[in-house]
């Protein structure tokens, strides 16, 4: 018989990675490792992170991967540096977006590993290496192979693989699996993150009819979002606000997905005429690349969405927000710090736990006039939880700063969906599928485990671990 076993995003959010052990019919086994996630914010993410792949890394046959999230996909190049150096499979928007999110994670982590052993030299302790490093990032994406979706590809051991368009971010995959297992082939599907299909940009999720087990998300598995219309209001009621009361706008930018979809409603509120500050900074170099990687595939886009914004701006794409300014050099953003009032700044990270925000945060945040609007998961552990959960200080730089800002936090902007649109897409499958919740807190998941009963759909919750037969 076939297996998996869990061995990520399981009773928490991130650090996704499941193993797929390929019962061949042959007497052997093929070994393939759906996802390949950083574990982040928590106390023990970097232990966790470090802890070495071990013989699984030569004895991989290929990697399957549903997007570039760094969740799902961040520690590849570990992977490859310890000895894996098979196929990565992906879809082609996932492959771009991995050169740009990889590339920045190594850069970030070179950074941090050498400013921890300045520290570490001083105080004669044993210097410490970073996870992975360019060279490993470059032979990691040398190694991805990238499929359209629907497209059938064949996988060690007689598996097959479809993507099917999740909707989330660009070239975010339903992953679709045929497994041989006993004799037989059984189907498993892994929801990847399911996109809002109220969100702009993405098109909606694909709805599937067929499977043995489904490995869904569950990330906003107790609560649906506040309807987008409702959500886009009470943003331009924020921005207003800040523009009465003369302060900054900051907002935490994801760089992939989130920070695309709040330019275009920004743009929409500009062309409304309903935009009154006069300066709109992109204050983050990867959510600066990660824009024009959207711009060059627009094609993949949603076209009635794009639509509403080439009418306004008369098919002049540079139209879209003329107020915008992208800021790539570290002088350029230092030089935003100038600014006392009537901008909104889009820096990173999005979890507010490093990145050019925490450097606004030292200027803008202990200022009454100032609108912080968090759009976007706070994951436990990150300093951006701590200030939605209403810490009056918080540390940054080696700094206390007291939050005397304004705190909105807007989540109908997210790009997950909420509980009723995952019901509606779990209860597409015909035949009573075996569910396993992963990627979601213990009390979501939970909650989301009976909504799915009183649909008729029973679901259980994995452990790090846990071994199923498919």
């Amino acid at each position: 018989m076939s297996t998996l076993t869990f061995q990520g995003a399981v009773k928490e959010v991130t650090g996704s990675r499941y193993l797929i052990e390929v019962d061949d019919d042959g007497g052997g086994s093929k070994k393939l490792l759906l996802e390949c996630g950083l574990h982040q914010g928590g106390s023990d993410a970097d232990e966790t992170n470090a802890k070495p792949f071990g013989k699984l890394a030569h004895e991989l046959d290929a990697v399957v991967l549903s997007h570039g999230h760094l969740d799902h996909s961040g520690l590849l190049p570990k992977l490859v540096r310890e000895g894996f150096s098979g196929p990565i499979h992906c879809t082609r928007g996932t492959r771009d977006l991995l050169e740009i999110m990889l590339q920045d994670a190594a850069f970030i982590m070179a950074k941090d590993v050498e400013w921890e052993n300045k520290w570490r030299k001083r105080n004669d302790k044993p210097l410490v290496e970073p996870l992975y490093e360019l060279e490993d990032v470059e032979r990691t994406l040398a190694l991805c192979e990238s499929h359209p979706y629907g497209q059938p590809v064949d996988l060690p051991g007689g598996a097959r693989l479809v993507f099917r368009d999740a909707g989330h971010i660009l070239g975010s995959a339903i992953v679709e699996l045929t497994i041989p297992s006993g004799g037989q082939e059984k189907r498993l599907v892994f929801s990847g993150d399911l996109g809002n299909p109220s969100s702009v940009l993405m098109k909606d999720p694909e709805k599937l009819f067929e499977a043995d087990v489904v490995l869904m998300e569950s990330t906003y598995g107790d609560r649906d979002h506040r309807p987008l219309d409702e959500t886009l209001e009470e943003f331009a009621r924020v921005l207003e606000e800040a523009h009465e009361a003369g302060g900054n706008v900051l907002i935490p930018a994801f760089a992939v997905g989130r920070t695309q979809e709040i330019l275009y409603h920004l743009s929409v509120l500009y062309h409304e005429g309903r935009l009154r500050q006069q300066m709109v900074f992109l204050d983050s170099p990867m959510a600066i690349k990660v824009t024009e990687l959207y711009h060059r595939a627009r094609k993949a886009l949603d076209a009635e969405d794009l639509k509403v914004l080439n009418i306004a701006a008369s098919g002049d794409t540079s139209q879209y927000l003329p107020i915008l300014r992208m800021t790539r050099t570290v002088d350029e953003s230092m030089a935003i710090n100038r600014i006392h009032g009537g901008a909104i700044i889009i820096a990173g990270a999005g979890m507010c736990n490093g990145g050019r925000i925490i450097h606004h945060f030292r200027y803008n945040l202990e200022k009454p006039s100032t609108r912080l609007v968090i759009v976007g998961f706070q994951a436990a552990g990150t300093v951006g939880r701590q200030i939605v959960d209403g810490a009056e200080r918080i540390r940054v730089l080696g700094k206390d700063l007291a939050v005397k800002a304004r705190v909105h936090t807007i989540g109908g902007f997210s790009a997950h969906a909420g509980q009723t649109d995952m019901i509606g897409w779990a209860g597409a499958f015909r035949n009573a599928p075996r569910f396993y919740l992963v990627h979601g807190e213990p009390g979501t998941q939970e909650a989301f485990k009976a909504a799915l009963a009183e649909s008729g759909i029973e679901a259980e919750i994995p452990a790090y671990g846990d071994r199923i037969e498919l």
